[in-house]
């Protein structure tokens, strides 16, 4: 390809835009996390907590309450662990490692 082939800087779109709205659901996120967490239904108040935080839409809820964690595209940051109430801790973070 020559220099008076490639595009000049007009021409090329602009880093970050996200052209499709939703479009992120079509990409799996969270296959280079190192924890996950472990959500456990016989202590979960459902207070929602970890789902207003998770910064990756990765719980998930129905009818007001949690049904699960989406790992598809849980990163493993570990919030929704964090913000679990001291008195509950129905999320733990475990080392993804152990699951192989």
């Amino acid at each position: 390809m020559s220099l008076s082939e490639l595009k000049g800087w007009k021409n090329i779109p602009i880093g970050g835009v996200i052209n499709d709205a939703g479009n992120s659901e079509k990409y799996e996120t969270g296959s280079w996390r190192t924890f996950r967490p472990v959500w456990d239904p016989g202590k979960c108040i459902h207070c929602l907590q970890c789902w207003i935080y998770c910064p990756d839409s990765a719980i998930q809820v129905a009818d007001g309450k949690i049904t699960g964690i989406n790992l598809y595209h849980c990163k493993g940051c570990g919030l929704c662990a964090t913000e679990c109430p001291d008195k509950v801790k129905a999320i733990k973070m475990v080392e993804e490692a152990s699951f192989e």
